[in-house]
């Protein structure tokens, strides 16, 4: 996480504050002024522990309090909104014997963080969030680490509760990482190896990993996650307008049913001046882009190869050959033209 505040309004809480603050160098800590010791470790405040708290809940990702659970309960309680925006927030009792996830435990980190705090205190960790008791599947978490989106979150609370009830899930996977769960699934949850077995099983609920789009029937009762896995070759001249490269790139999302989420980044042949349609379009759609040398993109075999492109750009191919080298995997769109100045072809990452 970015920026953790400890808060501490108590000698023995300043005191296990202090000792936090040494295992988690990077960790602000926060006191009262009447308590100063001149630590210069220690931000001492003068204002009122409510106003503290409330800014500091504000300007943080992870709020650590070493006072009653109540009072800050009804401290912050004012100035919640979601789990998707609120920061995570631990409180610690004044002998550091329990260590509480008090709020957002999965999307926020509490429950890592209380489990990490926990671990330097030799303290006892309180977690209460029914998928880490039952050991099971986050629906919330999956593939967090890896980057991966969850395409609407509108089924994520009903699913959770099927989850943890061990009602029969279905997983269906066609890209990101195979590792987003370590050890032996849970034996409610099955994997299936196509869609359509997955749609005709009798799983009540449903997690999809994938960059296709998926069938209306599935949504109601899915969560689906989009990985970063797909890589969008472009063969454009220097003059291609960000708005030919957008109109040829959503026809050709929508023509594979393919998820602009799961882009990563646009990939290209290096030109004497980047071409700004291009430059511009990456940027409105805060992806990255990458560049290969003519003689890098020549030497990848592509399934249509162009004499033209040979003459004009020294390498028989563009968009796929740099949808190729760059995702290091298969094409799931083969060159598509857009006349007159643009080719569109799209690469899966293999993970």
């Amino acid at each position: 996480m970015e920026r953790i505040a400890i808060l501490a309004i108590t000698k023995n809480g300043i005191k296990i504050a202090k000792e936090l603050k040494e295992k988690f160098s990077s960790w602000e800590m926060f006191a009262p002024y009447k308590f100063s010791d001149d630590d210069k470790n220690v931000n001492w405040y003068t204002d009122s522990t409510s106003t503290k708290i409330v800014e500091l809940f504000k300007s943080n990702n992870a709020l650590v309090c070493l006072f009653s659970l109540g009072a800050v309960v009804r401290l912050i309680s004012p100035y919640l909104k979601d789990k998707k925006t609120d920061p995570a927030v631990i409180v610690i009792d004044d002998k550091a014997q329990f260590v509480i996830s008090t709020l957002s435990g999965h999307l926020g980190g509490a429950n890592q963080l209380t489990n990490d705090i926990a671990d330097q205190l030799n303290a006892m960790p309180i977690i209460t969030t029914a998928a880490d008791v039952n050991k099971t599947i986050a629906v919330d978490l999956v593939g967090k680490d890896f980057g991966w989106e969850i395409d609407d979150d509108s089924n994520v609370t009903k699913i959770s509760a099927f989850m943890v009830n061990e009602e029969k899930i279905g997983v269906y996977q066609n890209c990101g990482r195979k590792d987003w769960w370590a050890g032996k699934l849970p034996p409610n949850v099955t994997i299936y190896p196509t869609i359509n077995e997955l749609k005709n099983s009798d799983s009540k609920g449903c997690l999809i990993i994938t960059d296709q789009i998926v069938d209306n029937i599935l949504l109601e009762n899915a969560v689906v996650y989009r990985p970063p896995s797909l890589v969008v070759g472009v063969g454009l001249h220097w003059d291609t307008t960000k708005e030919t490269i957008k109109d040829g790139l959503m026809s050709c999302m929508t023509k594979f049913k393919l998820s602009e989420k799961s882009i990563v980044r646009f990939v290209s042949i290096k030109k004497e001046k980047d071409v700004v349609g291009l430059v511009e379009l990456a940027k409105e759609m805060s992806k990255s882009i990458q560049y290969f040398e003519k003689e890098e993109l020549a030497s990848i075999s592509t399934p249509n190869p162009s004499n033209t492109v040979q003459t004009f750009e020294g390498t028989p191919s563009v968009s796929e050959a740099a949808a190729i080298k760059s995702s290091e995997g298969e094409l799931v769109v083969e060159k598509q033209k857009f006349p007159p100045n643009l080719t569109i072809a799209i690469g899966r990452i293999q993970n």
